[in-house]
């Protein structure tokens, strides 16, 4: 059993509110989080019709039967249960009481904030981050990583990739897509994905996408806010900042998980990677969604984005913190170029509170020079705990 990193998070927020929410995608390991971190709380799937009918049809006797609490999984399931789950935790005036998790980010979040809002801790439990994946003793070689991704069935079971991701799309996301949007043309939104995932790391362009599938720019935007909603692609924000220059205003595509991307632009094996087009695409993927993981994993929110102006000036990743911005370059070659640094050197002529300048790269070799960090993905874990991200 791999312990996840943010176990400590979890069990600190739990003894200081009512409720914590855990929420992430399908097959993350909330589950398996959750209980194995309370062990002696009651333990209800929300997905089971049988619960589900209880806590609808009776709310309160539902509740009454966990007079010390418990995890109730998937709790989107029930929303109008959070009502009721707030009278209780006024009426017992204590922490420590219910462990929720969910897959639908938005309208949870959106029924937490009308219902629990000052009563409970929010916390994202995204697929293995690095360190955990490498926990399972599986091939740390980057095509290998890109292939598998880091959803923790797959690793925990010795499941093939292809097939379990293949699965995982077919079972999960058809389903939660076609709950969330009420999509009717299934092959349509299919291929939409697809061609979602053959745009990893490019700005979104949703008029393009939509005429590419076939559909209006309005169906398109549903599309990938449904998507966002089920944790299946995040969007990544652009730099603002007054600075006298044009930037791109429009947000970049990745997946949350770069073993799906991978899968759905048709990777079959891992020695295929080595020369596809999208490689550097997909490792900055996998290298985007670390430093995501990272922030979650502490119980932080995102602080990401990245930076381009009309003149083609870009950096692929920037983190905000409050000793200024951290700059980071994502190049997938094993071996170093120092020109790696050169749009790094121009963007902190850009923005002066660049304080860290890291290209992270495809090699193993860690240096530190005199113009910056050289780091190795597999090294990446470490480097941002020195930045105290």
């Amino acid at each position: 059993m791999i312990e996840r990193e943010i176990t400590p998070i979890l069990l600190r927020l739990f003894n200081q509110y009512p409720f914590v929410t855990v929420t992430g995608p399908r097959q993350s390991g909330k589950t398996t989080l959750c209980r194995t971190t309370f062990p002696d709380l009651e333990y209800v799937n929300m997905e089971a019709p049988n619960q589900r009918e209880h806590a609808q049809n009776d709310p309160v006797g539902f509740l009454a039967q966990f007079g010390e609490g418990a995890i109730l999984d998937e709790i989107q399931r029930t929303p109008d249960l959070l009502s009721y789950l707030q009278v209780l935790a006024d009426d017992m005036g204590r922490n420590g009481l219910f462990v929720l998790t969910g897959s639908e980010q938005f309208r949870l979040s959106e029924a937490i904030s009308q219902s629990l809002a000052g009563r409970t801790a929010l916390l994202r439990l995204l697929p293995f981050s690095l360190a955990e994946r490498r926990q399972t003793g599986v091939s740390g070689e980057i095509d290998d990583i890109l292939y598998s991704g880091f959803y923790p069935r797959i690793h925990d079971q010795g499941l093939e990739p292809r097939q379990a991701l293949g699965d995982y799309f077919e079972t999960y996301v058809e389903r939660d897509v076609r709950r969330i949007g009420e999509i009717r043309n299934l092959a349509s939104f299919q291929q939409f994905v697809r061609l979602c995932a053959g745009r990893v790391g490019q700005i979104v362009n949703l008029t393009s996408l939509g005429a590419d599938a076939g559909v209006s720019h309005t169906t398109a935007s549903q599309w990938m806010t449904v998507l966002e909603a089920s944790y299946v692609v995040f969007r990544l924000p652009p730099y603002f900042t007054n600075v006298r220059k044009r930037l791109v205003k429009s947000p970049k595509l990745y997946f949350y998980d770069v073993g799906l991307a991978s899968h759905l632009i048709g990777v079959e094996h891992a020695k295929q990677l080595a020369t596809h087009p999208l490689r550097g695409q997909l490792f900055e993927n996998a290298v985007v969604m670390e430093v995501l993981k990272h922030r979650y994993n502490r119980g932080r929110r995102s602080n990401l984005s990245f930076f381009r102006d009309s003149r083609g000036l870009e950096c692929d990743l920037l983190l905000e913190s409050a000793g200024g911005i951290d700059a980071i370059e994502i190049k997938s070659g094993a071996t170093f170029a120092s020109d790696y640094f050169d749009s790094l050197d121009q963007i902190s002529q850009v923005l002066p509170k660049v304080s860290t300048k890291a290209v992270v790269y495809g090699g193993t070799d860690r240096q530190s020079r005199q113009k910056g960090e050289v780091v190795p993905l597999q090294s990446l874990p470490g480097f941002l705990n020195q930045l105290g991200h």
